[in-house]
């Protein structure tokens, strides 16, 4: 039995929530179950657009869509999104220069298929922590090439700048993960603003503390918004094997 619970809050020090979920343990068009985690950035209102109107168009897309391939239903529905991003930012002034990260997973049985842009962040959460996506970010990057070590991209002053994003180009370069999961695994999708607070290693021992998933979730917040929460934060929790209550008679 497939278990989820999405938050997002807006941390201590944003004004605006820029941050978006989606997700539903029903079926949109042909994948069984939809979620997505969208972190926007631009002036003004323009981040909080952009996530929005990315994560509803994905949504329409999907719902829409003839195709049985997930990577193919996903790939499309974000490549629409971010053409028809695009077309919005170039109509209105102030919306110029806005664009999101989108992180969106379906599963399939015991398989997860995931798409990334951006970094918005899935983990596989188990006796372990493992990081499924890769950052689309400068000092991933650095790190990847050896310029820096990841102690020091953790607390770098570039860490915010991203090299891919929905909005920012014509064509939209995506990662497309396939992942198989086992009983006791917990999927994680959450943008910047937790794990920039939150050391890995933190996140594992407050999601494996807490036997309920909507307190494992609230947690989170709570621990990311006390380290400072300098940014919004958003949750997405999925137990995908998650236990039929007892029936007691």
């Amino acid at each position: 039995m497939l278990k989820t619970f999405s938050i997002t809050d807006i941390g201590k020090k944003r004004k605006l929530n820029q941050d978006y979920v989606f997700s539903s343990d029903k079926r949109l068009g042909n994948l069984s179950n939809v979620f997505i985690v969208a972190d926007g950035m631009g002036g003004h209102n323009a981040g909080d657009y952009a996530s929005r109107f990315t994560v509803e168009t994905m949504k329409r897309e999907i719902e829409r869509s003839f195709e049985q391939s997930p990577v193919k239903i996903m790939e499309h529905a974000i490549k629409i999104a971010n053409k028809e991003l695009r077309q919005k930012a170039a109509e209105d002034p102030k919306l110029f220069g806005m664009g999101t990260t989108v992180v969106a997973a379906t599963l399939l049985g015991r398989y997860l298929q995931v798409a990334n842009v951006g970094d918005s962040r899935l983990y596989v959460i188990n006796d372990k922590i493992t990081q499924i996506t890769r950052d689309h970010s400068l000092v991933e990057e650095m790190v990847r090439l050896g310029g820096i070590d990841r102690e020091t991209a953790r607390t770098s002053l570039k860490k915010n700048i991203i090299t891919r994003a929905i909005g920012a180009a014509d064509d939209v370069d995506i990662d497309f993960f396939n992942v198989e999961l086992s009983p006791g695994d917990i999927v994680l999708m959450c943008s910047d603003g937790l794990t920039n607070m939150l050391e890995d290693d933190e996140i594992q021992m407050i999601v494996s503390g807490q036997r309920d998933i909507v307190e494992k979730a609230q947690k989170l917040v709570v621990a990311a918004n006390n380290n400072g929460g300098k940014d919004n934060i958003a949750v997405i929790l999925i137990e995908p094997f998650a236990e039929r209550p007892t029936d007691y008679i």
